[in-house]
């Protein structure tokens, strides 16, 4: 009626990476951005150079 062996590097090994991986997860959503906002910034970033770029003054 004993349990199995379990070998304590390694049940602690996993149990640091899930609190990792949570604590990643945690601040994905705190800090992270959708993909349709990382695109979002993108599209208005270049927007925003060639309109600085058609503005310029050419001095020849």
């Amino acid at each position: 009626m004993t349990g199995s062996v379990v070998n304590l590097n390694k049940a602690r090994k996993t149990r640091d990476r899930a609190a990792d991986k949570a604590r990643a997860d945690a601040n994905a959503v705190k800090h992270g951005r959708t993909k349709a906002q990382r695109l979002l910034e993108a599209t208005q970033a270049e927007k925003a150079r060639r309109a600085l770029d058609q503005a310029k003054f050419d001095e020849e």
